[in-house]
């Protein structure tokens, strides 16, 4: 089954969230509706970027990857 690796863009902060998941509806519902303890502060958020991988391995890399460079930059580059 595939995994996605996800970045939302909050309306209110203008601040920026990296996840992964395997369903993309759902956990997205869950950022908007606050019962995700990180981006509760953000709602109301949007969907920017999303990338379909194979394993979840391979999401997680992605991930990491996009945070430790900066998903503000990573956008930016890509």
């Amino acid at each position: 089954m595939s995994k996605y690796v996800y970045i939302l863009q909050s309306d209110t902060t203008g601040g920026y969230y990296c996840g992964q998941t395997q369903d993309i509806e759902d956990r997205f519902h869950r950022h908007n509706s606050g019962q995700s303890k990180y981006t509760r502060h953000g709602v109301p958020w949007r969907l920017v970027r999303v990338i379909e991988c194979d394993d979840r391995s391979s999401a997680l890399r992605l991930e990491q990857k996009i945070k430790k460079r900066g998903i503000e930059r990573y956008l930016s580059e890509s």
